[in-house]
């Protein structure tokens, strides 16, 4: 007691913490946390809590007597006391459940902790699979980047030895079908065409025909001047002596002569004339390939002179192969896709670095509409566009659908024309792809259609072809297109021998036009294929075209008395070329054309087009009349 008299205020409080403590730590631990225990804080003094919340910490006042000491003592044990007696007595049924409320805590724990080693161990699974199929997919990659460099490597060995075999035959064909000189006119060189030794020896062929016929028909002048009388006007009624029997068998025999010898000279023109029309087939043939001759020299000129001939791999995926043609401002490749493993036709766009700034954006937005245009079109009968990317500033690049085949176009130039089986075949297949243009949503109006831009998949008139070349291609949206149809803001643009009146009218506003556009180029093509010719302006240039009116000035259609075609594919024709627009059919009906159906088809439907026609007058009387 006089030690506790003896601690100064401090130890003394440290004394009462230390003490409170031990009594909270002895009956907590039998309630837990569910009673919460008796703070600290709680058994202080005053003066304690006080010191606590203050700034600065302040002595307790020194207890002087023993007394007042004593007081102090009994009033902490009476807090001890009541403080104990809040907790209430721990009964065996408070123990038991407290022990299965902490097996099953413990339960709940072990299952725990199973559950997270086994998603351990799983995740380590993972992890490992992971890694594994990481190398794999590695293994792969190396495997993959191993196969494309060797398929560069034989496409590129492929090519070069087709480009060698083209040159080398080239050069074979120089001497047999010609090549092109440079010829000094002044201070200007311009390049010109030498025949090859085929062609010479054909129009020495022909020469020498030409110069057997002159000798034959100049002996058959000499023998009609020596041709005998005939032996009825030379006989006459007088007595039968001999040296008048004589002299009219020598009559008889030269007459006899002059017979023979004319039926030989008959003959010989014959077989001239058969050796002419030999001649003349060859040199059709020799023509035909003489053009095929040009355009690959021509190509390979282009070629040679390309910035990307040396094989160079665009955007890390399309390697170039050999150049397929030149344009304008572009260049179209032969290339192979290594990521999709097929060929494609790259169109290069080099933009001319001299031009302004706001030329190239322009040229570039347009190839940029073409090609979101081109990109959302999806059918059999039109090339699809696989992709785009940029090279440079001045440089971007297409990718396009390769077809193997050359254009109509190219055809028709080879082979003059084509059987109407053919020609229906062709029209058929385009009307199919119109009809596609118009059903999707906006419409689009080609606007460019020619020979040119229908290709021929395996180069045959008897095949598939696609359509191309969407440059010009007009949107029909809601905002632009109206009942009568949009405007034509392009005024001048085309081919113009493939395009209708309406295009060409001049006036304060420009003019309107809708699908029946394409449905003229149309007929246009179809006439051509079947005559070998253009129905309006042929053998004139775009030029002259312009200035004389020519198209204003197609009313009618005028055909040809050869080659022969058929009422019915004329009748179409004439729908497809009628001069007013209002007149002209539009796509969906060319759609439905009797013509263009099958057989059973067309002939019940010919049959309810007529008495349609019949039974609503002239206006569409007109519109069928075989």
């Amino acid at each position: 007691m006089e030690e506790l008299h003896s601690l100064d205020p401090r130890r003394q409080e440290l004394l009462e913490a230390r003490f409170m403590g031990g009594v909270s730590g002895s009956t907590g631990g039998s309630t837990g946390s569910a009673s919460g225990g008796a703070k600290v804080s709680e058994y202080l003094t005053p003066e304690k809590k006080q010191s606590e919340t203050s700034r600065g910490r302040k002595r307790k006042p020194d207890i002087q007597s023993e007394s007042s000491q004593a007081l102090y003592l009994l009033k902490l044990l009476s807090k001890v006391l009541n403080n104990l007696c809040c907790f209430p007595p721990q009964t065996d049924l408070t123990v038991l459940k407290l022990a299965a409320l902490e097996s099953t805590k413990n339960l709940d724990l072990e299952k725990k902790e199973g559950r997270i080693d086994d998603l351990l161990r799983a995740n380590c699974d993972l992890r490992r699979q992971i890694d594994e199929q990481q190398k794999l997919l590695e293994k792969y990659k190396e495997r993959l980047n191993k196969c494309i460099t060797m398929s560069k490597k034989l496409l590129i060995e492929k090519s070069t030895q087709e480009k060698q075999a083209c040159r080398e035959k080239s050069m074979q064909d120089r001497l047999r079908l010609g090549h092109f000189t440079t010829v000094r006119h002044g201070a200007s060189f311009t390049e010109q065409w030498t025949d090859g030794y085929a062609f010479q020896n054909l129009v020495k062929q022909q020469e020498w025909i030409n110069q057997q016929r002159e000798d034959i028909e100049r002996q058959r002048k000499l023998l009609a001047k020596r041709k005998p009388p005939s032996s009825s006007n030379s006989q006459a009624p007088t007595t039968n002596s001999e040296p008048k029997q004589r002299k009219t068998k020598a009559v008889n025999g030269a007459e006899t002569e002059y017979h023979e010898q004319e039926e030989i000279f008959k003959l010989r023109l014959g077989h001239l004339k058969k050796e002419e029309a030999e001649i003349q087939a060859e040199l059709e043939r020799l023509e035909r390939v003489r053009n095929l001759h040009i355009r690959e020299l021509k190509r390979i000129n282009n070629e040679d002179s390309s910035q990307f001939k040396d094989h160079p791999t665009l955007n890390e995926r399309y390697l170039l192969l050999h150049l397929l043609g030149r344009g304008g401002f572009s260049e179209v490749y032969k290339a192979f896709d290594l990521i999709e493993q097929r060929y494609a036709a790259v169109k290069i766009h080099q933009l001319n670095k001299n031009w302004r700034e706001e030329k190239k954006e322009n040229y570039h937005k347009h190839a940029c509409r073409e090609y979101r245009i081109h990109k959302e079109l999806d059918h059999p009968r039109i090339v699809k566009l696989y992709d785009y990317f940029s090279l440079d500033t001045d440089t971007f690049c297409t990718v396009m659908e390769y077809c193997e085949g050359n254009d109509l176009d190219f055809y028709l130039k080879q082979h003059k024309l084509m059987s109407e089986k053919e020609a229906r075949s062709i029209v058929m297949q385009i009307v199919n792809a119109l009809k596609y243009l118009n059903e999707i949503k906006p419409p689009i109006i080609h606007y460019d259609l020619k020979p040119g831009n229908i290709l021929l998949v395996d180069g045959t008139a008897c095949g598939e072809i696609k359509i191309t070349d969407f440059g010009l291609s007009k949107i029909m949206d809601d905002d632009n297109y109206g009942v009568d149809g949009m405007d034509l803001t392009s005024q001048g643009a085309g081919t113009y021998w493939y395009l209708p009146p309406e295009c060409f009218v001049v006036g304060k506003e420009p003019p309107k036009i809708s699908n029946k556009v394409d449905v003229w180029s149309v007929g246009v093509i179809f006439f051509q294929c079947l005559y070998g010719r253009k129905p309006f302006g042929h053998n004139q240039s775009q030029q002259d075209i312009l200035q004389e009116n020519t198209i204003l000035k197609a009313t009618d259609v005028q055909f040809p008395v050869k080659p022969v075609a058929s009422n019915e594919a004329k009748a179409f024709i004439r729908r497809c070329l009628a001069y007013r627009k209002e007149d002209r059919i539009d796509v969906h009906q060319l759609g439905s054309d009797p013509y263009l159906l099958p057989h059973m088809r067309r002939s019940s439907s010919s049959g309810n087009l007529q008495m349609s026609a019949a039974g609503s007058g002239p206006a569409s009387s007109s519109v069928i009349s075989y």
